[in-house]
């Protein structure tokens, strides 16, 4: 190579070249990273409403006499919606203020 433009202009592309492959490289490994965290966090979530439902359902069974059974089922039995979760938990909320009720007026 004589020409020291056309060297200059060949350094020039494998310079461009090798920039972006490291930026591709560094962009891969942050959705990567990205990707990894945001599982994490779900399977987290996860662990904390199975944990949540066990302590729930078995503070139900010690409380109850077994007149009145309420079930919820467990988190970790089969995926379910958060928002099932959450409207099951608030149903079972409403029949035990209505359990409690009954028992403040029966015992007036």
């Amino acid at each position: 190579m004589t020409n020291p433009l056309i060297h200059a202009f060949f350094v020039g592309r494998a310079v461009a070249e090798v920039v972006n492959e490291q930026i591709e490289n560094a962009l891969t490994d942050a959705l990567s990273e990205l990707g990894k965290f945001d599982a994490e966090q779900r399977e987290r979530l996860r662990q904390f409403t199975t944990e949540v439902m066990e302590r729930a359902n078995r503070e139900a069974a010690n409380s109850y006499s077994g007149s009145s059974t309420t079930t919820v089922s467990s988190p970790g039995s089969a995926p379910t919606d958060i928002q099932a979760t959450v409207d099951d938990l608030r149903a079972e909320i409403a029949l035990l203020r209505a359990e409690l009720q009954r028992r403040r007026s029966s015992s007036i």
